[in-house]
């Protein structure tokens, strides 16, 4: 059973899109996928993301996909909203990783703009639809325009938003004007998928956040989400400032390749990557450990 939520929250707040540990010999880690969850929820995080693309989704099989949704709620399930990644830019395929992951007891489903297609608006709302329309589970979107070449619109979040099991969106557009008109139009809960945007967007309407630097700073994320909503907005921009060198160097280079290495540093699973990711260079992890060093993060 998944954990409480409300229509405001409905994953809860402080969210991690979790990486998929791999063995040495690159095979999917199970039993390091379950201690990676248990300790990023212990950490502060009531939802992680799984299978979506900080989960090299485009490298996993689907077989891997549903043996690591099923592992992860094993661990946590009972303590964090488990949401799988299951869009791609083929609706037929989408569908079935949809009825995948529910069979598989995810919570919710993750469901990304199709990339590279850069289908109409029209070809958006009857992709995002048929996934929606396939399974019981509640469907986050996913706005990133950067990597999939194309917007979700506010018009076209507005009809999506009608659908009854489309209930929240995550936000990587970086437009806070456009964010404000959407969360004021559609009703959808809003949450930042662009770390460096987190407050920001709080402050015209996100309920929490999807993060990648969660895996190393969830319990600062989580005490600058408490501060925000009680108020006192000194001591939430304190803590954005303070980490603004984390979100800065975690995106040096691409977000899998840093966040693994951050978390191998830290002792904690997460293994090599598949290709075509690949492992930081000597001088990348050394600017990596001087960002996080001058984040607060020990590692």
């Amino acid at each position: 059973m998944a954990p409480t939520s409300t229509p405001q929250t409905p994953f809860g707040r402080v969210l991690t899109a979790m990486v998929t540990p791999f063995t040495a010999d690159g095979a999917l880690d199970l039993d390091g996928a379950q201690r990676l969850a248990a300790h990023l929820v212990d950490s502060g995080n009531d939802g992680l993301i799984v299978n979506g693309t900080t989960g090299e989704s485009p490298t996993t099989s689907d077989a891997e996909k549903a043996d690591l949704v099923r592992a992860v709620v094993e661990a946590v399930g009972a303590r964090a909203h488990v949401v799988a990644g299951c869009s791609t830019n083929d609706t037929r395929h989408s569908v079935e990783l949809a009825r995948a992951a529910e069979q598989a007891g995810a919570h919710g489903l993750l469901t990304v703009t199709p990339y590279y297609s850069k289908p109409p608006q029209e070809g958006l709302y009857r992709h995002f639809k048929a996934i929606a329309d396939a399974t019981d589970s509640p469907v986050m979107l996913y706005d990133i325009p950067g990597r999939s070449g194309v917007p979700i619109n506010t018009d076209t979040m507005i009809r999506l938003s009608e659908h009854p099991r489309i209930v929240a969106n995550k936000d990587a557009k970086g437009d806070l004007g456009r964010a404000s008109w959407a969360i004021a139009q559609t009703g959808l809960a809003w949450y930042s998928g662009d770390d460096m945007l987190n407050l920001p967007l709080l402050s015209v309407g996100a309920v929490g956040f999807v993060s990648v630097v969660g895996h190393v700073v969830a319990p600062e994320l989580r005490a600058m989400l408490e501060a925000h909503l009680s108020g006192d907005t000194r001591k939430a921009t304190e803590i954005h400032q303070q980490l603004l060198p984390v979100f800065t160097g975690m995106f040096r280079t691409q977000g899998v390749m840093t966040t693994k290495a951050a978390l191998n540093l830290q002792g904690h699973p997460a293994g090599p990557l598949r290709p075509p990711l690949l492992e930081l260079t000597a001088a990348e992890t050394e600017q990596l450990k001087r960002d996080l060093a001058a984040g607060g993060v020990h590692l």
